[in-house]
């Protein structure tokens, strides 16, 4: 499931346990992400899933929910 590879790659990402991070988890807000860690996620998001993600696309990336959603169109 979607939600469950993004989740891990968070919790990993910031050594976090990944029950604490839910669908209305704001990247930057909630787990304090800065503009390196944001861009360290893209990349392994775009390594998960074999995508690449644009520049554009990635600034909408605030939330868990945002990014399961567009990984889900892709899908």
């Amino acid at each position: 499931m979607i939600f469950e590879k993004v989740r891990n790659a968070l919790a990993k990402q910031f050594e976090l346990d990944p029950e604490t991070i839910g669908m209305d988890t704001n990247v930057v807000d909630d787990l304090g992400a800065d503009s390196l860690d944001v861009v360290e996620l893209i990349m392994s998001l775009e390594d998960e899933f074999g995508i690449t993600i644009s520049d554009d696309d990635a600034a909408e990336l605030t939330t868990v929910s945002r990014i399961v959603e567009y990984l889900e169109k892709l899908q």
